[in-house]
């Protein structure tokens, strides 16, 4: 579960399908296959049979309807439920609500609002945590980054800071956002809108290197998503705001080009994005990473490092984002791993699990993506066999540094309407330019750094969840079209005892048992990278392309197995 909500103790919220025995109406729970739970006279609110349910059961077998969701073949209401189990979708208590309806930022600020401001964002998105300026200076351009002032919304120790403190983290499955602050603030008050004055912490990023802090208020003049910024920079657009994205982009590069000079590590690729309609999944689409991601994620990034480096000179407590150098060890076991696959990889140097084997992690990297793109092979297993190789970004109390941002110090200071850590950050730096008094946060900082980190981590599983289901319901329909026997051209991303993962179609993930694949009960490698049959020898490798049928789907599960052809 991400965070505690309504459910008191031994109680649990459960996404159930109603049904009817008898005289009774009862909810089957559609993500286990756990027994069905009674629901008393009066429980059942208005509630029918074929409803899709958030039931709030005791644990001994009865319950109560919270909500109706909708119906179990809508991909939206199932979702809902999904985020119901996890404790994402539970209501904010009724004090911090009032809290967030009445809470007045306030205080003396740098007025910036005559500042060419701009937001380059997901299309769809509400919650703008940040906003880009550009200003001439004598011997070039500063760029400032502003980042909504949420710290001003939320005293530390309210009941609003300790729900979003519980929280920890909005979560974002398909279609849907469960936030870490009330709507009121996440969508609007806080939010960097146009046309609307904001207060914001604004950071000005000069050419010498030097850096200004302000608590500011300042006033967007242009909405823009990533795919309008990247028609703007490929059709060469001029005026406004397409010069001043154009200044952005050239620093975000130059930021770029130093950091991966300095060892950093790189990794792309496109994201997948539903696309609903009528309570179905209509089509998965591929939102490649273009020129407008690099120039938010740049200017973050350096954002995110100075205030880091300021908290971390100073001594001042907060909550860091480290990312420790990778171990030797893990570094020569990678490439073993892709010599045994047949991928070329840089020489390797004398590695002690420090710098020098975080710059070889990096450079193999870049070689491996350009041997994908260049063969075509391995494209969705191989760059994820370098990642697994590094170590686990996470939230600590100390400042370790960031690896794979050749970083000496970094935090999480830049999304403060989304993530508590930023929000802590903002309070600790505001403190350390003596603008507020006070902790930072409530409680031991170490524990509450693990907290974060564990509730990042329950949010990411619980999104892979959710696309999961979205994919399986794609695929469902698509066997209905195309009949259950349709063939599927994929390629092994992943090998256990039992059978190997398959990615195929729009990025659906099945699991092909050994048997099917290879005609006999197979071994893994020594290296974890094939399948092989004792008898035959045959062997089945990550990256290897294979053709594939369907032989169930579990669209709440999320789950395929597959069949070979």
């Amino acid at each position: 579960m991400i965070h505690g909500g309504a459910a008191g103790p031994g109680e649990s919220t459960v996404a159930c399908e109603v049904t009817r025995r008898g005289r009774f109406l009862v909810g089957e729970p559609v993500f286990d296959q756990a027994a069905p739970i009674t629901l008393g006279r009066g429980a059942a609110a208005d509630a029918h049979p074929g409803d899709l349910v958030a039931v709030l059961t005791d644990g001994r077998g009865r319950g109560a309807v919270r909500e109706v969701l909708g119906r179990p073949d809508d991909v939206g209401a199932l979702l809902h439920g999904l985020a119901y189990e996890a404790g994402a979708a539970e209501p904010f208590g009724a004090d911090a609500v009032a809290q967030a309806e009445a809470a007045d930022p306030g205080g003396e600020r740098t007025d910036l609002r005559h500042l060419l401001t701009l937001t380059i964002d997901p299309e769809r998105a509400k919650d703008h945590d940040d906003a880009l300026s550009v200003e001439p200076l004598d011997g070039g351009v500063a760029v400032w980054v502003h980042i909504a002032d949420v710290s001003a919304f939320v005293p530390t120790g309210s009941p609003l800071d300790l729900e979003a403190q519980a929280r920890s983290t909005s979560v974002y499955l398909p279609g849907r956002v469960d936030p870490m602050l009330p709507s009121v603030l996440s969508n609007d008050r806080c939010s960097l809108q146009p046309d609307r004055d904001r207060p914001a912490v604004s950071l000005q990023l000069r050419p010498d290197g030097s850096c200004r802090i302000v608590r500011s208020l300042i006033r967007s003049r242009h909405r823009l998503s990533y795919g309008q910024v990247d028609a703007m920079l490929e059709r060469g657009d001029g005026g406004e705001p397409a010069d001043a994205v154009r200044l952005l982009a050239a620093a975000a590069a130059a930021l770029h080009e130093k950091r991966i000079a300095a060892g950093a590590f790189e990794s792309g690729g496109a994201e997948l994005e539903p696309v609903f309609a009528g309570g179905r999944v209509e089509a998965i689409r591929e939102v490649p990473s273009g020129p407008s991601h690099e120039i938010v994620e740049e200017l973050m990034v350096a954002a995110n490092r100075r205030v880091a480096e300021l908290l971390t000179d100073a001594g001042r407590p907060a909550i860091h984002r480290v990312h420790e150098p990778p171990s030797a060890d893990a570094a020569e076991l990678l490439a073993r791993r892709l010599e045994a696959l047949s991928v070329p990889t840089p020489a390797m140097p004398v590695l002690h699990g420090g710098t020098e084997t975080a710059a070889f992690l990096a450079e193999t990297g870049r070689t491996v993506d350009r041997y994908v793109a260049t063969s075509g092979r391995g494209r969705a297993a191989f760059p994820p066999l370098v990642l697994r190789a590094l170590e686990r970004a996470r939230y600590d109390e100390r400042s370790l540094g960031h690896s794979g941002l050749a970083a000496r110090a970094y935090c999480h200071f830049t999304s403060p309407i989304r993530r508590y850590p930023d929000l802590v950050c903002h309070r600790a730096l505001l403190g350390r330019l003596g603008l507020v008094e006070g902790p930072a946060a409530v409680g031991d900082m170490a524990d509450l750094a693990a907290d974060c980190t564990d509730a990042e981590r329950a949010a990411e599983r619980l999104e892979r969840r959710g696309m999961a289901i979205c994919l399986a319901d794609l695929l469902a329909q698509t066997l209905y079209d195309r009949g259950q026997d349709a063939a599927f051209e994929g390629e092994v991303v992943g090998v256990i005892g039992a059978g190997a993962f398959v990615r195929f179609g729009p990025g659906c993930e099945g699991l092909l048992p050994s048997r099917a694949a290879l005609g006999e009960r197979c071994e893994l490698d020594e290296l974890g990278v094939a399948l092989v049959a004792p008898s035959s020898g045959r062997r089945l490798r990550l990256g290897d392309p294979v053709s594939v049928a369907v032989g169930s789907v579990d669209r709440a599960g999320g789950r395929i197995r597959l069949l070979a052809i």
